[in-house]
């Protein structure tokens, strides 16, 4: 038998069994709703790329499928699995918390158990993360650097936006409710005590510490100026810090004014430019750039060109996304410019 025909077995048989699995084991839960449930898009074969996204903080796997969908249409495998103690159904309120996690290397285990299911689904595993889910797939990538193709980070949660609440986080034991303003029971929790998110915070700083040093996958570090959850300065710092040892690190911030929230990955959630941001992911999971490149193509479309004749002139197409040209339309061209000539502008 040919080499590959057992590949094919050995993935016929993943490919069936891990959401049979998966699924018995939530129903023995239960789980709250199917949004809460882990969600599996799996093409008939194994697929060069996987993507394994990691949903946010109190929320569940609902948050990735518009996302998920689209990298499915484009060839790729997806798993979004729920985080350990979320979405379980039950009274849960202050005097009754959700079972959510305490203790960081119960998201460590989970998260490097997940990453080798994924392993046997294509060639290359692409990781991402909303919030807490950004914090837990940046430190994978850190730790799996050289077996991981990308990261995606949105929102990542490194440390709040507030310095004060990071404080009432470290500190305090007490239970906090979301507000929303959206009617109906939320998908997810509607609430958590300081120390499960404590749990986060302390992963983000040693993903911050990390970053300085260790090596790291290109990672596409993405942010809004609308965020009133997550530290945009902390985005900045780990931007600029894997940067110095992986040149394929990218950032983009949302301008305020697209009012795109911390929850940035469904319309449901407040995001009307769902689509744009799921554009942006596929350009970079599908382009082979550094950043230094983005900035060039950025400056050259300045001088008149179009993102395709820029590319083109800098002989990049084959490392260019279809997808490219969407994500430069919103790249900050004057912050290259002035970049390149501080004087510029102050005549």
């Amino acid at each position: 038998m040919p080499r590959n025909f057992f590949t094919q077995i050995g993935y016929s048989i993943a490919a069936n069994s891990l959401p049979q699995r998966t699924k018995f084991q939530e129903d023995r839960l239960p789980i709250k709703n199917d949004g809460c449930r882990s969600q599996f898009l799996l093409h008939p074969a194994p697929t060069t790329k996987v993507c394994l996204f990691f949903h946010g903080f109190t929320a569940a796997p609902y948050q990735f499928l518009p996302m998920a969908r689209v990298f499915y249409q484009a060839g790729y495998n997806v798993i979004i699995p729920r985080l350990p103690g979320h979405g379980q159904a039950g009274d849960w309120n202050g005097k009754n918390p959700p079972p959510l996690p305490t203790n960081v290397e119960t998201y460590k285990n989970f998260a490097l158990e997940w990453f080798r299911q994924a392993q046997g689904l294509g060639d290359r595993v692409v990781v991402g993360g909303l919030s807490g889910g950004g914090t837990l797939a940046a430190w994978l990538a850190l730790e799996k650097a050289s077996q991981i193709d990308r990261a995606l980070l949105f929102a990542a949660y490194l440390s709040s936006s507030n310095k004060v609440i990071d404080l009432f986080v470290k500190t305090f034991n007490t239970y906090f409710e979301w507000q929303s303003d959206e009617p109906g029971e939320p998908i997810g929790y509607k609430g958590f005590t300081f120390p499960d998110l404590r749990v986060f915070l302390d992963l983000g700083s040693e993903v911050l510490k990390r970053s300085k040093s260790a090596a790291a996958p290109p990672m596409f570090v993405v942010s809004t100026d609308a965020d009133r959850a997550v530290s945009n300065t902390d985005h900045t710092v780990l931007f600029e810090n894997l940067l110095v040892r992986q040149p394929k690190t990218w950032y983009y911030r949302f301008d305020r004014e697209l009012n795109i929230p911390h929850t940035m990955m469904t319309k449901a959630e407040g995001n009307q430019w769902e689509n744009l941001l799921n554009v942006m992911a596929k350009a970079f999971v599908q382009s082979d750039l550094a950043w230094a490149e983005i900035e060039e193509i950025a400056y050259r479309m300045t001088e008149g060109k179009t993102c395709k004749q820029a590319v083109a002139e800098l002989n990049l197409t084959s490392k260019a996304s279809p997808d490219l040209p969407a994500l430069m339309t919103m790249i900050d061209k004057r912050e290259i410019v002035i970049k390149r000539n501080p004087t510029w502008g102050n005549d």
